[in-house]
């Protein structure tokens, strides 16, 4: 007989400037600039249980999408690569509505650090809403983890970021105000997020509509003209 429930313990959380769903990376690496850290939790907070770590260049991170916790389930979604308008079935996609909502992400290891009792590590390019639950860490081994010969459906191709990004002069003047110590590469993260298209994958190709994404302490407004974005404004929360 076997056991149809397990208990995941919460090996660490994201420290991450992604402050809600929008505007996230559809996959990790997307977002090349920026930086996160991995609070480690005290019951894992022991630095032996990750010695040899920093031999690693890249981490495979198992995660919790705990923003989408529901109790129902559906056995096909929309995914945006076919413009949110032809299903398939979930285990066919990586949406964050799964069954068991847990994640995958492969994000770039920077640095590992203990204050005190506390470590934390510090990732790059990661997929990751700040507050995300990690429940596991393994080293990314390429001989076995990349298989170069591999085909992907619909997903085969890397998605293009088909906008360029422009500012407006009052919202240069405010990213300009922004100490670079506490935003770290922030010009470079806007331009990652928005040339990508966080916008529904069903939008009017007319859609001139005002968007917002939030960033670290910071609402960024933008909307979409002639397929260049345009960024309104750049305000402190």
């Amino acid at each position: 007989m076997t056991n149809d429930q397990f208990t995941l313990s919460t090996i660490g959380i994201v420290s991450s400037p992604f402050k809600e769903k929008f505007g996230i990376p559809r996959q990790p690496k997307l977002a090349q600039h920026i930086i996160s850290e991995i609070i480690i939790t005290p019951k894992f907070s022991r630095i032996e249980a990750f010695k040899e770590l920093e031999q690693f260049s890249h981490l495979w991170l198992t995660f919790i999408f705990h923003q989408n916790q529901r109790l129902d389930w559906k056995p096909c979604i929309r995914p945006p690569r076919l413009g949110g308008n032809k299903k398939v079935g979930v285990f066919a996609s990586r949406s964050s509505f799964r069954p068991n909502n847990l994640g995958l992400s492969a994000v770039e290891f920077v640095a590992i650090k203990q204050t005190n009792n506390q470590i934390s590590i510090t990732i790059k390019g990661a997929d990751l809403v700040d507050g995300t639950p990690v429940v596991d860490i393994k080293p990314y081994i390429p001989y076995s983890d990349s298989l170069p010969n591999a085909s992907a459906g619909y997903a085969n191709e890397a998605p293009s970021k088909p906008l360029s990004v422009v500012y407006s002069e009052h919202a240069m003047r405010q990213l300009e105000t922004l100490s670079p110590k506490r935003y770290p590469n922030f010009k470079l993260i806007i331009e990652d997020v928005l040339s990508a298209d966080p916008r529904p994958a069903y939008k009017d190709n007319g859609d001139t509509k005002e968007y917002g994404v939030k960033l670290y302490d910071t609402d960024i407004k933008w909307r979409v003209s002639g397929g260049v974005v345009e960024v309104l404004s750049i305000t402190r929360t």
